[in-house]
């Protein structure tokens, strides 16, 4: 090769090279940033996740579940749709972690207790007293007896991918105010599918009876129960103050939920959308937490200004009395399912501290 010729070469090299970079980047970053509009593609040419939960859309699943709708739809341009079915329009609570297993679903937020079906371990959560901040429930899920229930619901054919706050569960009831554990004597409780808040009744000499969510208010108002547990939020939600006489502030038992996704549909997704959605989520569940306590608290405003139902607060004299009543509980979780669960939660955790 002549000098002419090599003096070309170098310079078109020289010309196209910044070109060149130009576009390798302009490719990479379509690749990556969802810069297209989706919103025309149809359902098989966009990523589908259908999100089913059983409250209504103004408690606080309800609205994290709608933030975490438009923010998906923002971060990819619609290539991502998250559609939220609420108030049980798709599956009741016995029916949707069957549906999610069975891929009919991909994603729901059940309670703790709705999990205890499956994995009667996640009951531990459902022990009277065992928490009494939000935040030691995070910090007991991320424990290694909180992983390892994580864990179980992989085997299930449960990706767990976030937690999201309801806060603590209050009684409402008819005929009389609950002060102390003879209270609850001949009452017929709405619970959830958990043995322990079974059990939780039963030691309280009253009756238990299992109805999903959206059964609560008409059961309640047909007497077919005459007292549930909930949060105020759900309460008031539900409109169940206008057909109880009684609200007992207790605090007695925490309400939270387990962000699932389908083992199968997780793991077929690409790295970059797992990404967005554990981003997504995290954001999600920061926002929900403060929207939980938030909506609780107005909640609470709301059942104290009403004039419509008695209201009661137990006093530590009155706690310990129900603390007493329910301790065999623990036992009995410990004989089942072993200390190792028992020894991580808050008041046990500070016991060992005490005694050292």
């Amino acid at each position: 090769m002549n000098k002419r010729v090599l003096h070309i070469s170098v310079k078109l090299f020289q010309w196209f090279m910044p070109m060149f970079l130009f576009l390798l980047i302009l490719t990479s970053c379509q690749e990556n940033a969802y810069p297209e509009d989706h919103e025309q593609l149809t359902e098989n040419e966009r990523i589908v996740i259908r999100l089913s939960h059983v409250v209504g859309e103004n408690t606080p699943k309800g609205l994290a579940s709608r933030y975490f709708a438009e923010r998906m739809k923002e971060k990819t341009n619609g290539y991502v749709e998250v559609q939220v079915f609420p108030n049980s329009t798709l599956y009741k609570d016995g029916e949707e972690m069957e549906a999610l297993v069975d891929g009919d679903v991909q994603m729901i937020a059940p309670s703790t207790s709705k999990l205890t079906s499956l994995i009667p371990e996640w009951q531990v959560i459902d022990l009277p007293f065992a928490f009494e901040e939000v935040s030691e429930v995070d910090e007991y899920l991320h424990s290694p007896p909180g992983n390892v229930l994580e864990k179980k619901l992989e085997e299930k054919g449960m990706y767990p991918l976030a937690f999201w706050n309801n806060g603590f569960k209050q009684m409402t009831n008819n005929n009389r105010p609950l002060k102390k554990p003879g209270d609850f004597t001949d009452l017929d409780f709405r619970v959830m599918s958990s043995e322990i808040l079974i059990k939780q009744f039963e030691l309280m000499d009253a009756n238990a009876q299992i109805e999903t969510f959206d059964q609560v208010f008409m059961k309640l108002d047909k007497n077919k129960v005459n007292a549930q547990e909930n949060t105020f939020s759900n309460i008031v939600n539900k409109n169940i103050q206008s057909v109880q006489d009684y609200l007992t502030i207790s605090n007695h038992g925490y309400l939270g939920y387990i962000v699932l996704m389908n083992d199968d549909f997780w793991h077929s997704l690409s790295d970059d959308i797992q990404v967005i959605i554990l981003e997504t989520l995290e954001e999600t569940s920061e926002w929900e937490m403060e929207i939980s306590e938030e909506v609780n608290e107005e909640s609470l405003e709301t059942l104290k200004e009403c004039d419509c139902i008695d209201i009661h607060e137990i006093t530590k004299e009155e706690q310990k009395e129900w603390e007493d009543a329910l301790d065999p509980l623990y036992e009995e979780f410990k004989e089942r399912f072993g200390a190792q669960y028992i020894d991580y939660l808050p008041k046990n955790k500070t016991n060992k501290e005490e005694k050292k």
